[in-house]
């Protein structure tokens, strides 16, 4: 009879003991990518899906005017404002007869050119046309509503 003392259990399974470690054995199924990456799926799903819905809220909300239309009166102030997101911000007082104010207009900039153009017109009868978008998610945009698209001169 042979002396089987000599195999060790790996050689008589037919694989080398030096050999790198075999797959999984046939009946055990590999994890899923999900279970595999669960962490990361979880800070995508935590971190894009609201990242994701405030675009399309921002989105939608800038895409659709509510109102538009066109005030006159006297540019008081012009501003460039905020911590983060810099927008123009200015005030129009509309004015009923020369010399008497009665209603102040705040309203958002959003192109440098027409902000330019309002401050260089500042302190004169002008007309602004705005668009007003209501339900944005961030002042991050403009701290109004309102949002000048145009400007004006009014000859006095």
């Amino acid at each position: 009879m042979a002396d089987t003392s000599d195999f060790s259990d790996s050689s008589r399974n037919g694989a080398d003991a030096g050999a790198a470690p075999s797959a999984p054995a046939p009946g055990v199924p590999k994890k899923s990518f999900a279970r595999r990456n669960w962490g990361k799926l979880t800070l995508l799903v935590l971190l894009g899906v609201p990242s994701a819905g405030l675009a399309i809220w921002t989105a939608v909300a800038m895409g659709y005017t509510y109102s538009s239309g066109e005030r006159a009166g006297f540019v008081q102030k012009m501003s460039r404002k905020g911590w983060v997101c810099k927008t123009w911000e200015g005030t129009l007082y509309t004015d009923i007869a020369k010399g008497f104010r009665s209603d102040s207009f705040n309203f958002s900039v959003r192109n440098d050119s027409v902000a330019m153009l309002i401050d260089s017109l500042s302190g004169k009868r002008v007309a602004v046309r705005y668009e007003q978008h209501v339900g944005l998610p961030t002042t991050c945009l403009g701290d109004t509503q309102y949002f000048v698209t145009g400007v004006r001169a009014i000859p006095e």
